[in-house]
């Protein structure tokens, strides 16, 4: 059976999964150079999408659309506007089941939706290795407008089931605090508020937690969360009920006085204090209701949170965490998809690679520029001869919000030089860090790695040795989010990074997504090469520099 999932809201999409296997999953923002986290609010790109890949409309059989409230404006279809009903957005958290299924009509033809919670739940699990091998997993998801929940999924069983939901904290308390402080207090509005996480995780390394006020924001939590209770007469837990979470956050940020503190050090400090909710609850959870599993996926926009995922890792719950490449709302069509292939098919493994968005377009050398052909492992010959960073674009791009090789600016770390110039020319904070991208076989000697991370889920520890030989990779604090990479992984790339380990006895690249800013990766080579932020533009076998 052949499955559509689509996504019409922020980080839009249309994803495919044919018997098991998906076939891609194309995000608005990455086509034809569209702003980041672009809806998709033209229904007929959903042909020509599936056109591009081979199929036709009539070969799906089931469109199955990611549930939100509703569209803040409706669609259009051949240039009429057109109602599309949806799933509910937050239902399904506390009873209901997971694979409730909405059916509807559009223009009389069947399509289906799902919860939101939903997709991001069985989108992550089925992607995840423990599918592939048949396992049982837990599976948390924590969402910008949602409460942590916490599921189970068991495919000898075909099993989905909610086990709880958790700490009374949607995921935008994250940055709706920063929205008041400093850098960030200068009127953000949605959808730019989506970048702060990040942006903040960047600069809480310049900070220092305190326990006092991480124990004062606890307590201030508690009292707001009574006083949203006894306003409402509802029951004890009525604060996992919209708009309730809003009112919570709203009585708990009146009772909140942010003087006498540095700003990076608040921030700090509340990100531990969201931690500390959020572990105690999901530990209580568990030991209320037990099951045969200790491996986690984790998913939603929250799971971006590299420190987070790091301290999921080491807390001593579980065995193994997962964390899919498209753990927020760009993995939603996927996860629509899922749904109603689970549904229909059982609990099972999705076939999947990280590098199946939408393909390099080719559009020739512009001009005030020059080609020559190049393979990806000279490239290395030339970022260790000239020291400048160099786009390189191959293939289809990557799923989510990562550049992981494909779409990416590729640069030496031996220059502490290279962080500020890529920040200079990407218009990105001078606090923000660049993430390294390092030989699989190397990762435990420069960051103690004891695992691959080929999706730059995970924070790591720079070992001290190596602060002094990759300083434009190391943050603020002595972290990094490392990508690794194995020859089976992305062969080419594995190649090149090969290359210049042997000419430098460097291991480790610099990467940073290769896009305008504001704007998803660069399409094709022309758009990186009028972007012209480098000197070097790679695509696919052609170097193009700038005259």
């Amino acid at each position: 059976m052949i499955f559509c999932g689509v996504n019409l809201t922020h980080d839009g999409g249309v994803a495919l999964i044919d018997n098991s296997k998906l076939i891609f999953s194309i995000e608005m923002e990455k086509l034809g150079n569209a702003p980041r986290h672009s809806k998709l609010e033209d229904l007929s790109q959903i042909f020509d999408i599936l056109h591009l890949f081979g199929y036709q409309p009539t070969d799906v059989d089931l469109f199955v659309f990611d549930g939100w409230r509703r569209t803040s404006k409706d669609p259009k279809l051949f240039g009429q506007s057109v109602h599309v009903d949806l799933a509910p957005y937050r239902r399904g958290i506390l009873s209901s089941h997971p694979l409730d299924e909405y059916a509807f009509r559009l223009w009389d033809v069947p399509y289906s939706s799902f919860y939101h919670y939903s997709g991001h739940f069985l989108g992550a699990y089925c992607a995840s290795p423990f599918a592939l091998v048949g396992e049982a997993s837990w599976v948390l998801v924590w969402d910008g407008a949602m409460f942590p929940a916490l599921y189970f999924a068991d495919p000898q069983a075909n099993c989905v089931e909610h086990i709880a939901t958790l700490c009374p904290l949607i995921g935008n308390v994250y940055h709706e605090i920063a929205l008041r402080l400093p850098p960030f207090n200068t009127g953000i509005q949605f959808p730019e508020t989506l970048a702060l996480p990040g942006k903040i995780m960047a600069l809480i390394a310049r900070g220092k937690s305190s326990p006092d006020l991480v124990t004062l924001f606890q307590s201030k939590l508690a009292q707001a969360i009574e006083a949203v209770v006894q306003s409402s007469r509802a029951t004890d837990d009525c604060y996992f009920q919209e708009p309730l979470g809003h009112a919570v956050l709203a009585r708990l940020f009146e009772t909140l006085n942010f003087s006498g503190s540095a700003p990076e050090d608040i921030l700090a400090s509340w990100h531990d204090f969201i931690w500390e909710s959020l572990y105690c609850s999901l530990a209580r959870a568990i030991a209320v209701h037990p099951r045969e599993s200790a491996n986690l996926v984790f998913s939603g926009g929250c799971a971006l949170n590299i420190k987070w995922n790091r301290r999921l890792r080491a807390c001593g719950l579980f065995g193994s965490v997962w964390v899919p490449p498209f753990p927020n709302d760009a993995g939603a069509a996927i996860g629509a998809a899922t749904c109603g292939w689970v549904k229909r098919c059982g609990l099972a493994s999705l076939e999947w690679s990280v590098y199946s968005g939408v393909g390099l377009m080719l559009e020739g050398v512009a001009e005030g520029w020059t080609r020559v052909g190049c393979s990806l492992p000279e490239v290395a010959d030339l970022l260790f001869e000239h020291g400048e960073p160099v786009v390189v674009l191959s293939g289809r791009a990557e799923l989510g919000p990562r550049a992981l090789g494909n779409r990416s600016i590729l640069a030496p770390a031996v220059s502490q030089g290279m962080k500020s110039h890529l920040n200079l020319i990407k218009r990105r904070e001078d606090y923000r860090p660049l993430a390294p991208i390092c030989l699989e076989e190397h990762a435990e000697a420069c960051f103690g790695m004891d695992r691959p991370d080929p999706f730059m889920a995970f924070e790591s520890d720079v070992r001290p040795e190596w602060c002094p030989r990759i300083p434009a990779v190391v943050h603020e604090d002595g972290t990094a989010r490392v990508q690794t990479v194995n020859r089976v992984q992305n062969p080419p790339l594995y190649d090149l990074l090969r290359r210049y380990y042997e000419r430098s006895g460097i291991p480790v690249l610099c990467n940073t997504s290769a896009n305008q800013h504001g704007k998803g990766f660069f399409p094709s080579d022309r758009a990186a090469m009028s972007w012209g932020g480098t000197k070097y533009v790679w695509a696919d076998g052609n170097l193009f520099q700038r005259k």
